[in-house]
């Protein structure tokens, strides 16, 4: 009987048939119900092999007992089960209770052995990280050694160096001293220099923009004598058109005078060809002279805008390397004024066209665009610009529909109500310096002003959709801007 009990025992068959029932479990979804049915009768014959088992070794203990041994046992246990149909009732263990301290048991004995082995894996790579931290600290003090015997010859070296170099250095300084006594007197002798030529080109400057006014003034007397004088004058002599970067260099009383007259300029001529050119489309001159001061004003906000925007610009660029002699804000006024043509004019001529499509106070056939008038847009765009540079700049006079006529800034048009208080529209804005008139403007007055202002102010807004080719070339031309503000700055 000990030696089938022993068998049993080293065969572990209730293990087998545990680890059987886990993965029965884990597949059984898996798996077909053919495989699950195999599965199942597979654990059955092997329970009944262990039932086999465990009867054998019953006979064998009731044989060891005699004849009357166990049956006392045998009654009271075995044969109550094998009448019930194998159903085991207990009085103190249930089945499901043996059930689960098997499996307790079991769980336990598989948590020791994942136990161990890890255990064992961790101290494997312990000693692994052991050696080789030892590896690496036997490296560093090899390092270690070797940089003290590096450094204790640097040191050897630096002190017979520092002996030698000594007599070297103040031979050094006393011909660093004779060399600046040198640069100081070159210096001065450079100074001198630069103001024979800064005024060597004053010189020049001024001649360029004297001869520039002789071939103006002389193309006008030749247009006052004509009997029949074209439409659209020459631009080409006009100082404001050139690109040439002298012009920065004249006076500031010349540029005064030159942009005062460019202005009246605008009055006379720029205008006119706009005025021409929009009656084609549209037969109200009043309309029209109303769209030509509207363009004349937004043109002079957007210059005016640019140009602050510019200095900032400017100022943000010259302050990390400016050094005198003048103030930051001087210099940025005379880059200015020496790069003009550095000013993205169509971007302004963009926004002024722009407020226009926009203004309430305009009435024309949408189908017209106002890009017809842009040339002129541009020539005052220019100029505005230009006269911010002056000191004090120059500005345009308010003006409002409406508004008591000022016989100080505004002369009558020619079908003007003269005894009128009142204005109804403006012609041509007064250019002022301050609070001080210095073009008079042109304005109409009639009766019935405030009424009429009223009426024009309660028309729709005239409203477009913006260009997107437009739209591409302002952005294009304010990059190319940019770019050429950072390239001549450097």
């Amino acid at each position: 009987m000990a030696d089938s009990l022993r068998r049993l025992v080293n065969t572990s068959s209730f293990s087998v048939l545990q680890d059987k029932l886990e993965s029965w479990y884990k597949d059984y979804h898996v798996v077909s119900c053919d495989q699950n049915l195999n599965r199942c009768c597979e654990l059955v014959e092997l329970t009944a092999k262990i039932q086999s088992q465990l009867f054998n070794i019953l006979n064998l203990t009731a044989r060891e007992g005699g004849h009357y041994g166990g049956v006392d046992t045998l009654k009271s246990r075995l044969l109550p089960w094998l009448g019930t149909c194998f159903s085991m009732a207990t009085p103190s263990v249930t089945t499901d209770t043996s059930l689960n301290l098997i499996q307790e048991s079991v769980e336990k004995e598989r948590k020791i052995r994942v136990l161990s082995a890890s255990h064992d894996e961790d101290m494997n790579k312990m000693e692994a990280q052991l050696s080789s931290t030892r590896l690496q600290l036997d490296s560093v003090k090899q390092e270690l050694s070797d940089a003290h015997m590096v450094l204790d010859d640097t040191k050897n070296k630096s002190a017979t160096t520092l002996l030698a170099t000594e007599d070297e250095i103040l031979q050094l300084k006393d011909e660093l001293r004779a060399a600046q006594d040198q640069l100081e007197v070159y210096k001065r002798k450079v100074d001198v220099l630069d103001d024979y030529e800064r005024q060597v080109r004053l010189l020049r400057d001024e001649v360029i923009f004297l001869t520039a006014e002789k071939s103006m003034l002389q193309e006008r007397l030749i247009r006052s004598r004509s009997p029949s004088p074209p439409l659209r004058r020459s631009r080409s002599p006009s100082p404001m058109r050139g690109e040439s970067p002298t012009r920065a260099r004249l006076t500031l009383s010349s540029r005064h005078a030159r942009l005062l007259s460019r202005y009246g300029d605008m009055y006379a001529v720029e205008r006119l060809e706009a005025q021409s050119m929009l009656r084609r489309y549209h037969d109200d001159l009043e309309m029209v002279q109303r769209i030509l001061f509207i363009a004349t004003v937004e043109s002079f906000q957007a210059a005016k805008l640019a140009f602050r925007q510019f200095r900032l610009r400017v100022r943000k660029t010259l302050s990390p390397a400016h050094l005198g002699p003048g103030t930051l804000e001087e210099a940025a006024l005379d880059y200015i004024t020496r790069n003009l043509d550095l000013y993205d004019v169509q971007a302004s001529v963009n926004e002024v066209i722009n407020a226009m499509n926009v203004n309430p106070r305009i009435s024309f056939p949408r189908e017209v665009d106002f890009v017809l008038i842009s040339s002129f847009i541009r020539e005052v765009c220019r100029v505005a610009f230009a006269m911010q540079t002056l000191d004090p700049p120059l500005d345009l006079a308010f003006a409002s529909d409406g508004e008591l006529y000022n016989d100080t800034r505004y002369r009558r048009s020619y079908d003007s109500e003269f005894t009128a208080p009142l204005v109804v529209y403006h012609v041509w804005p007064a250019l002022m310096e301050g609070d001080f008139v210095l073009v008079k403007g042109e304005a109409v007055t009639r009766r019935g002003a405030l009424w009429r202002s009223r009426s024009r102010s309660s028309s729709p807004v005239r409203s477009r959709s913006g260009s997107p080719t437009r739209t591409l070339v302002f952005s294009h031309n304010r990059s190319l801007s940019s770019g050429r503000l950072t390239t001549s700055l450097l």
